[in-house]
C-alpha cells in the first residue's frame, strides 16, 4: 500500500445521473469545489476522483505526486495492496477480465451500469485522457468514475495505496471499500467479446510456462529485462514486463501484433500470462543495430552492407505502414541482427503500449519528430522522421545523433530548422534522403515505399544486389509446432 502519514477524505463533484451535469470551467484552481461539491478542509485531500451524469462530463480534481513506494499496509513494506504475502503481479492482465471494456466513453460507462445497483462496477480506458484507467461504480442513483492514475509505475486513485495492476486494485476494493464509495460487488461483463486469455488461447499464442526455460540476461528496456531463453528446445528472447501496466496495453494490441509477419519484423511466437506477462519471440543472434556497428567499425562493415541495413528497416517499416501500424519508438537500438545479417525491427507493438501514461519528458528527444513531440501526433509520418535519425545512427557506425546536444537544445534548435550534417563518409545521396526525412511538414516527408525504393537503387549503384537477405519468417518452425 503506498501511504501518506494521513489519509484525507477524498473531493467528490456530485452530479446525479438523473438531475443536472457539472462541465469543467477554464481556467478554475486544481481542486476547487465547484456548487454541489463536498470538499475536505486537508489541503492534502486533492484526490482524482469525480461523479458523472448522464451527459458523460468530467471535473477531477489535480493529484500532487506521491514518492511512497508500494507496500501491503500501513508499516508493512515490500508487499503490494491486497493480501498478505501475494506477489504484487497477478496472472492475468486486466484486458483478460470481463469487467475490462476497453476505450469508452464516461456515458456509454452509464449506460452499461443501468439499472442502478449498488458495487456494481466495470474499469474503462479514459477517452478524456488516452492511457489513463477509471473505475466506473454503481452507487445510489449515480455512476462514480475514479480516475485511475499511473505513478512511478504503480496505479492509485487516491495516490494512498498503490497497485502493481488493476487485478490487485479490483480485489482490494472488493474488500475494503477504502476511499471509494462503496465496496465492489459485481462486475458488469463485457457483452459480445471473449477475455484476452481466451481469444490467445484460441489463436494458439497462449504458451505454456511449463515448456519455458530461462537464461542470462542479454537487454534491458523500458518496460523491463530480456531474457535469452528457450521454449520446447529452440531457443528464443523473452520480455518480461513486470508491472501489469504495460501488461494491459500490450494485450490490448495483440490482435493487430499477432498478424504482423514480414521477414523485416522481429517475430512474435507467443505469450506466457505469468506475474505479468512475458512475450516470447525469436532470437535474433547478433544483438542490436547499435552495438553491431560500434563493435566492428568501418573496418569490418562496409557502405553496402549499411545500405543494406538501411533497406532492410525501410522494408520492414513499409510493411507496418501498409498494416496502418505506428511504431513509435523506431530507432538502431530498437533493430536486431539475425546471424546472416538480416535487420529486423523489434518492438514495433509494444511502443504503444510502453508510453500509455508517460509524460511527454519519457519520449526519446532525439528520435521523436516535432509534431509528436509538441502535440503528440504519431503517424507513419513521424516514423519516417526517427527513419531519417536512424540512418544518421547507421552511417555513423553507432554514434549517438545530436552529439553534444542537451536534450532541450535538440529540440530548441530542431524547432527553428537546425538539421544534423552529415557523419564522415556518408554518401550524399543518403544524406539527401536523411533530409527528406525531416522535413518540418509531416505531408513533405516520403513514405517508406519510396525510401525503399531509393535505398535499392542506392545499393544497385554501389555494386550490390539489392536483396531483403534471408529466409522470410513464416519458413521457421513455431514454439508451437503451427503457425500462430
Amino acid at each position: 500500500m503506498c501511504l501518506c502519514q494521513d489519509t484525507p477524505a477524498l473531493t467528490h463533484t456530485h452530479t446525479h445521473t438523473h438531475t443536472h451535469t457539472h462541465t469543467p470551467t477554464p481556467g478554475s484552481l486544481p481542486g476547487r469545489a465547484r456548487a454541489g461539491t463536498a470538499r475536505s478542509t486537508t489541503p492534502a485531500a486533492r484526490r482524482v476522483c469525480w461523479r458523472r451524469g448522464r451527459c458523460g462530463s468530467e471535473r477531477p480534481c489535480r493529484p500532487t505526486p506521491s514518492s511512497a513506494s508500494c507496500r501491503e499496509s500501513r508499516g508493512a513494506p515490500g508487499r503490494a495492496a491486497g493480501g498478505p504475502g501475494r506477489p504484487a503481479q497477478r496472472a492475468l492482465p486486466a484486458s483478460g477480465r470481463r469487467w475490462f471494456h476497453g476505450k469508452i466513453s464516461g456515458q456509454e460507462a452509464v449506460q452499461q451500469l443501468q439499472p442502478p445497483e449498488d458495487g456494481l462496477f466495470l474499469v474503462r480506458e479514459s477517452a478524456r485522457h488516452p492511457g489513463d484507467y477509471v473505475l466506473c461504480v454503481s452507487f445510489g442513483r449515480d455512476v462514480i468514475h475514479y480516475r485511475v492514475l499511473h505513478r512511478d509505475g504503480h496505479l492509485t486513485i487516491d495516490e494512498a495505496v498503490c497497485f502493481c495492476n488493476l487485478m490487485d486494485m479490483v480485489e482490494h476494493y472488493s474488500k475494503d471499500k477504502g476511499a471509494i464509495c462503496t465496496k465492489l460487488v459485481k462486475p458488469k461483463r463485457k457483452q459480445g467479446t471473449r477475455s484476452a486469455e481466451e481469444e490467445l488461447a484460441k489463436a494458439g499464442w497462449l504458451l505454456n510456462l511449463q515448456h519455458l526455460t530461462l537464461g542470462a540476461r542479454i537487454g534491458e528496456g523500458e518496460f523491463g529485462a530480456v531474457l535469452q531463453g528457450e521454449y520446447l528446445g529452440q531457443k528464443v528472447a523473452v520480455k518480461n514486463i513486470k508491472c501489469d501496466v504495460t501488461a494491459q496495453a500490450f494485450l490490448d494490441e495483440t490482435a493487430v501484433m499477432t498478424k504482423m509477419q514480414h521477414k523485416n519484423l522481429v517475430r512474435l511466437l507467443g505469450v506466457i500470462l505469468h506475474q505479468g506477462l512475458y512475450i516470447v519471440m525469436e532470437h535474433v543472434s547478433k544483438g542490436n543495430l547499435v552495438n553491431f556497428l560500434r563493435t566492428r567499425g568501418r573496418a569490418l562493415v562496409s557502405t553496402s552492407q549499411l545500405l543494406q541495413f538501411s533497406l532492410h528497416v525501410a522494408e520492414g517499416m513499409e510493411y507496418l505502414e501498409s498494416k496502418k501500424l505506428v511504431h513509435r519508438d523506431l530507432a538502431a537500438r530498437n533493430i536486431l541482427v539475425s546471424e546472416d545479417l538480416v535487420a529486423k525491427v523489434s518492438d514495433f507493438g509494444l511502443a504503444k503500449a510502453e508510453r500509455k501514461g508517460l509524460d511527454s519528458s519519457r519520449l526519446p528527444v532525439k528520435w521523436t519528430a516535432p509534431e509528436a513531440l509538441k502535440h503528440g501526433k504519431f503517424s507513419s509520418k513521424s516514423d519516417v522522421w526517427s527513419f531519417g535519425v536512424l540512418l544518421w545512427e547507421v552511417f555513423s557506425y553507432g554514434r549517438a545523433p545530436y552529439p553534444k546536444m542537451s536534450l532541450k537544445e535538440v529540440s530548441e534548435a530542431v524547432e527553428k530548422g537546425y538539421r544534423m550534417e552529415p557523419p564522415e563518409g556518408c554518401p550524399g545521396p543518403i544524406h539527401a534522403l536523411m533530409g527528406s526525412c525531416w522535413e518540418a511538414e509531416p505531408a513533405r516527408r516520403p513514405p517508406f515505399r519510396k525510401l525503399a525504393e531509393k535505398l535499392a537503387r542506392e545499393l544497385r549503384s554501389a555494386g550490390a544486389p539489392a536483396l531483403v537477405g534471408g529466409q522470410d519468417t513464416d519458413s521457421s518452425p513455431s514454439p508451437r509446432g503451427q503457425e500462430p
